[in-house]
């Protein structure tokens, strides 16, 4: 058994985590703090979520491909994306970023804004806000957009065999790993993958689920 679509699958998932949660975030702060025009960003951030993973991998190629403005212009630098690690990463962020965003938001918009306000007739800057009492009281939710956003890009497969690729120990993941063995007729390597991916992905959603329960507990005991 070859472990470079685990390698590579890590390899895709950590990147593409560290880039979804700082941009989910930012886009979070953004969208609850937006006046008009909520509900148009809100569509667009979670569209990835809502379509075929093929299709979001086909608006890529359309958006980042050779033929295309911005692939002509990577091109001119000596900059290809399509069919390599780089495409398998963006591939990644793109399908999990809704995740990350949804939930970002979510921890926000469930924080008290007299707590904010409070923080900002005192004196204190956005940024301290930001550090200090904005991310510890919504890091629940923020730590749950992370392993969600993880196992997604984990396991992730439409998006990214239509812009990166099948190429073994470059673009070869653990989900597309699983395809090219089903069609070679190779169950019992499909098999073995799919348990691979399905151990990580309850792994990571107990340590989440213990997390929670020890920071409930917590609370309990201060309250």
């Amino acid at each position: 058994m070859e472990w470079s679509p685990l390698i590579v699958s890590l390899q895709t998932a950590g990147v593409a985590t560290v880039v979804t949660f700082l941009t989910g975030i930012g886009l979070a702060l953004l969208v609850v703090r937006m006046r008009r025009f909520q509900g148009l960003a809100d569509a667009v951030i979670t569209l990835p979520m809502v379509l075929p993973p093929t299709v979001v991998g086909f608006f890529l190629l359309l958006l980042l491909g050779r033929r295309s403005v911005i692939g002509k212009f990577l091109l001119q630098w000596d900059i290809n994306l399509v069919f390599t690690w780089k495409a398998a990463v963006i591939a990644a962020v793109v399908v999990s970023l809704p995740l990350m965003y949804r939930t970002a938001r979510g921890a926000f918009e469930q924080l008290d804004p007299n707590i904010l306000n409070a923080a900002r007739t005192l004196g204190v800057s956005e940024w301290r806000i930001f550090w200090h009492i904005l991310l510890p009281n919504a890091r629940a939710g923020i730590l749950a957009g992370v392993v969600l956003s993880f196992t997604r890009a984990l396991g992730e497969f439409g998006a990214t065999i239509m812009f990166a690729g099948n190429i073994p120990g470059v673009t070869q993941t653990m989900s597309t790993a699983i395809y090219a063995a089903v069609q070679a007729n190779d169950y019992d390597l499909a098999g073995q993958w799919a348990m691979v991916i399905a151990a990580f992905s309850l792994l990571f959603v107990v340590l989440l689920n213990w997390w929670a329960a020890r920071q409930s507990k917590g609370a309990d005991i201060w309250n």
